[in-house]
């Protein structure tokens, strides 16, 4: 039995960190968020202009150290929002600044009825992996927190994972 590693990166209503924590769960695995080393403001306005900016710009922010080393681990899962059709910033710089030869690369996504090319995108960043069980979760399009995706599509989606593991 192998490792496993849920990161997420979550911003506003934490709705990706509710998916990263029912998988980190599922799977036993450890959890950690992916962190800006420049926090983004709070006001969703303001967030949205610079991240609009940032995708349009293939900008990667610099990240908080990670405590858990996905080299550590074989199975490895990451999350992101959908941020103007594809994964945030924060995620780009994750996946390019890894080595994920050998590892299975569990993409997921979050959104609000718009999931673009997220998981494609993440998954064409993820050289080396062996990709497996993307997923996206789309939530209400009014922000909030409430769930579209059926609950049981992301609990078996969880199963299918553990069962990599």
């Amino acid at each position: 039995m192998g490792r496993a590693l849920v990161l997420y990166y979550s911003w506003s209503n934490g709705n990706t960190e509710r998916v990263a924590r029912e998988l980190a769960d599922a799977c036993d695995a450890d959890l950690e968020r992916i962190e800006t080393a420049v926090p983004y403001s709070e006001d969703y306005d303001r967030t949205v202009d610079q991240g609009k900016r940032e995708v349009e710009a293939g900008f990667e922010p610099e990240l908080q150290p990670l405590g858990h080393d996905p080299a550590d681990y074989d199975v490895i899962a990451v999350g992101t929002p959908t941020w103007w059709y594809t994964m945030a910033p924060a995620v780009r710089t994750l996946l390019r600044s890894r080595e994920w030869n050998g590892k299975v690369v569990v993409p997921f996504s979050t959104c609000a009825g718009w999931e673009g090319t997220a998981l494609d995108d993440m998954a064409g960043l993820a050289e080396g992996a062996r990709v497996a069980e993307p997923l996206t979760v789309t939530f209400g399009s009014d922000g909030g927190d409430s769930m579209v995706t059926d609950p049981r599509k992301v609990a078996d989606w969880a199963g299918r994972v553990a069962d990599l593991v």
